[in-house]
């Protein structure tokens, strides 16, 4: 087995004169985990990790010695980041953990690649390659990969004792790369250790949750993060709601060449409260433009297909475009998903679309009135003149948007007169 012919990366020449100098003298240095199981699954690949038997400090040594830069990002576990043409790699030696709390692991060094493999979650990520692409399988990943198949290396819970993160990346990984049933013994497990979720920061739950929201369809995963008692403990706003409606927003992503949006795909699966989305937001930990964008679809009306576009203009000036916009999206999809055996939903689902293409293009008209043009006219600064100013505004909206700044000013005009 081999990825030669099927990684153009692997030819990169910095990586190759990387490779090289860390297998001198006795040493050995291979491509490993991600990069090779995308390889042989024909998928991009993002990075490419080197394992290699040199200690960290030899690890330098030689990438600087042959002209590259070495980063000390991780040296503590065995990890240098080495600059090697612009690209970064991360170069770890080959580890064993000593010691385990769920979260962390302490690490020795060593230069058994078996003993390296096997400390790794998943065989499809213990997989590793020479410099000529040959495939080095010590745990049975490669049949894995072919079976498109996730399987814990060793036994399922011993596996998630050492990192209860573990279990989010089962179901994250079965999202990309797993067909049929998920490993019985692996779901099993996670369902009886799901209670170790508990002890992981939210960074790193929702980092995982995130990656699996991203996946190309989510939806089985989900289904079977439910099943077990996975998917209430991380995400407990989805229990009452339901993820029913993932599967038809993938589907509409797929035929309308929609990006994978993983913000819109959470908003699916949960209610559009505005309470319950900023609490997400706050135990998560989301960025604050991904808690803002939340709350905004929440605090958004729900959209009518029987809207006309002059009316989901003044919706869109008046409220949150991106809410608005997700509100559409999330709408159209469960219409499309019901068409095909509801006359009703197609003609709603044709309505939808083009209110959506509508909303996508909408640019945001400039009022023409300001405060200093309604100073100008006598009428001094303070509620007056705000009260005024927003009723010509709202005028100004209903009017679609057509009153001019003369008809305006005249409107100010005669007011400030009575």
């Amino acid at each position: 087995m081999s990825i030669a012919g099927r990684a153009d990366w692997l030819e990169e020449k910095h990586l190759q004169k990387l490779l090289a100098v860390l297998s001198a003298d006795g040493e050995r240095a291979r491509i490993a985990g991600g990069a090779v199981r995308n390889a042989l699954l024909g998928q991009p690949v993002a990075d490419v990790d080197i394992a290699t038997t040199t200690l960290p400090e030899e690890t330098a040594r030689r990438a600087e010695a042959a002209g590259f830069k070495p980063v000390p990002t991780g040296i503590a576990h065995g990890t240098v980041t080495v600059v090697a043409g612009g690209k970064p790699y991360e170069v770890t030696t080959l580890r064993a953990d000593v010691e385990t709390d769920g979260r962390r692991a302490k690490v020795s060094f060593g230069r058994d690649w078996k003993a390296d493999a096997e400390r790794r979650d998943f065989t499809i990520n213990a997989l590793y390659a020479e410099a000529d692409g040959s495939v080095i399988d010590l745990v049975g990943g490669v049949a894995d990969v072919e079976a498109r198949r996730l399987r814990f290396i060793g036994d399922a819970e011993a596996r998630i004792r050492e990192d209860y993160l573990r279990i989010l990346r089962f179901f994250r990984f079965f999202a990309w790369y797993g067909d049929g049933r998920p490993d019985a013994e692996g779901l099993k497990a996670c369902a009886r250790l799901k209670d170790g979720i508990d002890r992981l920061s939210a960074e790193r739950v929702w980092s995982e949750l995130k990656k699996l929201l991203g996946a190309p369809d989510p939806s089985r995963a989900l289904l079977w993060m439910r099943q077990a008692g996975v998917l209430s403990r991380v995400l407990p706003e989805s229990e009452k709601w339901g993820i029913d409606a993932l599967h038809g927003l993938v589907g509409t992503e797929r035929d309308l060449g929609w990006k994978a949006d993983p913000l819109l795909r959470l908003e699916a699966i949960v209610p559009p409260d505005v309470v319950r989305m900023k609490s997400l937001g706050e135990r998560l930990k989301l960025s604050k433009e991904e808690a803002n964008r939340l709350q905004r679809w929440a605090m958004s009306a729900p959209v009518d297909s029987e809207w006309t576009e002059s009316t989901l203009a003044k919706a869109l000036y008046r409220g949150d475009v991106q809410g608005l916009v997700d509100r559409l999206r999330l709408a159209l999809a469960l219409a499309r998903s019901r068409a095909a055996d509801d006359d009703q939903s197609m003609m709603r689902a044709g309505r939808l679309s083009r209110l959506l293409a509508f909303a996508e293009k909408w640019k945001r008209p400039l009022f023409p009135i300001k405060g200093a043009d309604l100073a100008a006219l006598g009428i001094p600064a303070g509620p007056k003149l705000g009260t005024l100013l927003k009723r010509l505004e709202n005028d100004w909206i209903e009017s679609g948007f057509s009153l001019s700044r003369d008809a305006l000013m005249e409107r100010a005009a005669k007011d400030s007169a009575n």
